[in-house]
């Protein structure tokens, strides 16, 4: 169903006319790439491109639940989250020696929580689907790639799940994706690079599902509070950008 190895590649047509230092409009996406079966040896596995972002999502597959959940039917979601060393313009120290930062656990418990929206845990037996996302290369958005990738890699390994016998049938998948938003000066912009991120009035986040339903938002003011309507711009240009990502999953149907 979804061992075969292919490559999407997402033209995102402008709305907009406000161009931006790489010739984006506004409310447009940067390029986007998936490529599956990027880790042959995992359960489920996605190499995705957001522009300079790119991040590989693995999906290991565990008979086993936490203590919380054994004898309970249901099964559990997790991920863990990093940036290889080399992924930013100056080399970061492996967590592995330093330990892991605030940061990373806030990252990683973000994604875990969206990826749980996905499905109902009682549908998946008493196995742990641990997601590991590691950031190849980071130009901004590095959560929300994480999260769009780790949602296709998840629903690929349900899919393999049923075809090893470990689940009867497959379960119900709320499709889930991310994007970033942010207000530059003074203008509202989908998916932030780097640069613009660095630079931005406002900062946020949205997860959302694929029925319009939101998971999670996050904003935060960098400099000074911001009115309501920059707000309502950046939720807008979110559900596009949102809207367009999902079509990944449906174009993974139908290859």
């Amino acid at each position: 169903m979804l061992s075969i190895h292919f490559f999407i590649i997402l033209k995102i047509s402008a709305m907009e006319t406000t161009m931006r230092q790489d010739k984006r409009a506004a409310d447009q996406l940067r390029p986007v790439s998936i490529e599956y079966d990027a880790q042959p040896n995992a359960d489920g596995s996605v190499l995705i491109r957001m522009g300079g972002t790119h991040v590989l999502c693995g999906v290991s597959v565990e008979n086993k639940v936490p203590p919380f959940l054994v004898d309970t039917g249901k099964g559990w979601i997790t991920a863990e989250y990093g940036m290889l060393p080399c992924a930013t313009n100056t080399r970061g120290r492996r967590e592995a020696a330093v330990g892991r930062s605030g940061r990373t656990f806030e990252i990683q418990r973000l994604i875990g929580r969206s990826l749980r929206m996905m499905v109902d845990l009682g549908r998946i037996g008493e196995h742990t689907l641990r997601v590991d996302c590691d950031v190849i290369n980071a130009d901004g958005g590095t959560r929300c790639a994480s999260i769009t990738g780790a949602a296709l890699a998840l629903e690929q390994a349900l899919g393999k799940m049923v075809n090893n016998g470990r689940l009867n049938a497959m379960p119900a998948i709320l499709p889930v994706a991310a994007v970033s938003a942010g207000v530059v000066d003074g203008t509202a912009l989908l998916d932030l690079a780097y640069e613009e991120d660095s630079a931005a009035e406002v900062d946020a986040n949205f997860v959302m599902a694929g029925d319009g339903r939101w998971i999670e938002m996050q904003c935060t003011a960098e400099g000074r509070p911001f009115q309501p309507q920059l707000f309502s711009r950046m939720q807008e240009l979110a559900v596009k950008g949102i809207g367009e990502l999902l079509t990944l999953r449906n174009l993974q149907k139908t290859t």
